[in-house]
């Protein structure tokens, strides 16, 4: 009896040890460094905080130059200008960028079911070998270009990336997101379909 009473007043003490406020602060600030250091963590806890980006209801930005060079690495070349009446889907960005991967899985999503209803344009500064390497491991066929020349003036208003915008077939900017956003949702599902069917 007196045996199974030390037992249990030993586990006691060695549970209280174990759960004592600086272990599971030690433990938590453990699981956040995790999170902060490891790229495919980092990338996976972006994804599930990412939210619809806004959708500008004020009509005030539009591209006003569409005369921009872009050298498809993955798809024909084009000049901008040849997407003017289109519904236009922009997105500037990065390999080594953990906000643009963290997006990438669901952008990919969205190309799979708008990709003959609107134009994407995948802009980098990195080379083919460098993209067609991402691309692989993760199984993406997103159209991919070089900039060969400005952009419009709208599109240099920020140097960070992930840099997405959205423009109806009047050029119109719907949508104008720095960062990592989930572009599957609904409302920007609804904004396409509406934006296709105003076309």
């Amino acid at each position: 009896m007196l045996r199974n009473n030390i037992l249990l007043i030993t586990k006691t003490t060695l549970m209280k040890k174990i759960l004592s406020k600086n272990n599971i602060s030690n433990a938590i600030f453990i699981i956040a460094l995790a999170i902060i250091i490891y790229p495919p963590t980092r990338e996976w806890f972006m994804r599930q905080i990412a939210f619809s980006p806004s959708i500008n209801t004020s009509k005030e930005k539009v591209i006003d130059n569409y005369q921009w060079q872009l050298k498809g690495l993955n798809t024909k070349s084009i000049n901008f200008d040849e997407l003017k009446d289109e519904v236009v889907f922009v997105n500037f960005w990065a390999t080594w960028c953990p906000p643009c991967r963290a997006e990438m899985p669901i952008i990919q999503e969205l190309y799979d079911t708008y990709k003959n209803k609107v134009s994407f344009v995948f802009v980098t500064n990195e080379n083919w070998e460098t993209v067609n390497s991402y691309f692989v491991k993760n199984d993406y066929n997103l159209p991919v270009y070089n900039s060969l020349s400005n952009p419009p003036q709208l599109f240099t208003e920020t140097n960070s990336i992930p840099a997405t915008y959205i423009i109806n077939s009047k050029g119109i900017v719907l949508v104008n997101k720095t960062g990592a956003a989930n572009w599957n949702s609904s409302k920007i599902r609804n904004l396409l379909d509406e934006s296709i069917k105003n076309k």
